[in-house]
């Protein structure tokens, strides 16, 4: 495994993959000569800039997006492509690493364990960087064409998310509506798949924080799997209902941004209180279609917030709640389904640990909704010992349907 890792742009195939929006490079463009270009003039690309020292060494350096009201600042976000003679080789190294989280200042370099990379930006392949040090970190590339694109993890973009919503306008069985609309005023589409009157119901949201593509991959698993039309699936139809925010952040994604929306608002804090609408209006229409759904009695049974980091826990909420013991009894069932029934082995966080505002925290506090954040190992699935990629996290979307059925146990009597 750490062999084919280390076959640095090997492209192997790789299933499932999506269609890029951008496409090959622009036909009479000759192949860069010496240093490679970097462009960034396609969809999601990060908003780096590059220079070349006189070693040959080309320097990626990262934009952080900072959050308003305080000294978090957040750089982490990948994907470019590399323009150069074909065969040329060439050493990258990424700067400007230095994160501060919740107030405390840290390095993102040792969570650069893996990235991806991708001739067409369809097909990607795992690779291996070299960790220089606590900011800096070395990826060595051969080019196998006139160009190469490069990401953290395999990218899923605002077009990915337009092919999704067609096919599921398309179907009977799920509804696309707007909710609400983000700073820039782009759409955010709140799916259903299933009736809404069917015993149980699930919320779950992808995205929050624009890097952070694992999520949409196993929402797209789950929601192929429940349109499967086979007795499987129409079984677990008559069971429960899924809602799902898919794109959080969408103006974060379209200019490749890293954590905060583009007021300077993280999306998973300050749920222990009203969204403000004028600096978090995607949050504020959330929050409104919640309330909506409480008052029409229909509380959603479990809330799942997917995002990616480098160790793939579970996030449990501990506010004081008289409801807390029995929430954390369910969320142990949960974890123990997601062992038994799917690749999942990272377990959930320790009894000490407490995020307060964060979804998982807020939804529970403030609306009695069992809720979790769960985080998807960007660098390696445990379980299947290699690296993470879109097929892996369809298939993980896929298997959580039945681990969902599982969760939700018999149908309360009338």
């Amino acid at each position: 495994m750490r062999a084919r890792l280390l076959a640095l742009c090997a492209l192997l195939p790789a299933a499932e993959a999506p269609a890029a929006a951008e496409g090959p490079a622009p036909a009479g463009v000759a192949p860069q000569v010496g240093p490679p270009y970097v462009a960034l003039g396609f969809e999601n690309a990060s908003p780096v800039w590059a220079d070349s020292r006189e070693d040959g060494v080309t320097r990626i350096h990262l934009l952080y997006d900072h959050e308003r009201g305080s000294a978090n600042r957040a750089a982490g976000h990948l994907h470019f492509r590399l323009e150069a003679a074909p065969g040329s080789r060439h050493t990258l190294e990424f700067v400007n690493l230095d994160n501060v989280w919740n107030g405390r200042p840290g390095s993102v370099a040792r969570e650069f364990r893996t990235l991806v990379v991708s001739q067409d930006g369809r097909e990607w392949s795992p690779v291996r960087p070299e960790l220089l040090s606590t900011n800096r970190v070395r990826l060595t590339v051969q080019m196998p064409g006139p160009q190469l694109y490069v990401a953290r993890v395999e990218p899923y973009r605002l077009s990915d998310l337009d092919r999704l919503l067609a096919r599921l306008r398309a179907s009977p069985l799920a509804a696309v509506e707007t909710i609400g609309r983000t700073v820039e005023g782009r759409e955010l589409e709140l799916v259903r798949i299933g009736s809404e009157r069917a015993p149980f119901r699930v919320f779950l949201r992808a995205r929050a924080h624009p890097w952070e593509t694992g999520g949409n991959w196993v929402l797209e698993g789950l929601f192929d799997r429940l349109l499967a039309g086979d007795d499987t699936a129409r079984r677990l139809l008559s069971r429960y209902c899924v809602y799902a925010l898919p794109l959080a952040n969408k103006d974060g994604v379209a200019r490749g941004l890293t954590r905060f929306n583009l007021r300077g608002k993280d999306l998973n804090r300050n749920w222990d209180r009203p969204a403000d609408p004028e600096l978090a209006p995607e949050n504020a229409a959330l929050e409104a279609w919640l309330a909506a759904q409480l008052q029409a009695g229909r509380r959603p049974h479990l809330a799942i917030d997917f995002h990616n980091d480098g160790g793939g826990q579970l996030h449990l909420s501990r506010p004081e709640v008289a409801e807390r013991d029995g929430y954390l009894a369910r969320m142990e069932r949960l974890e123990a389904l997601l062992r038994a029934r799917t690749w999942f082995t990272e377990g959930s966080t320790k009894a000490a640990f407490r995020n307060p505002g964060s979804f998982g925290d807020g939804w529970l506090e403030r609306f009695g909704v069992d809720a979790v954040v769960h985080e998807l190992n960007v660098n390696w699935i445990a379980g299947l010992d290699e690296p993470p990629s879109a097929r892996r996290w369809r298939e993980y979307g896929a298997a959580l349907a039945e681990v969902l059925d599982a969760f939700f146990g018999p149908v309360p009597a009338p």
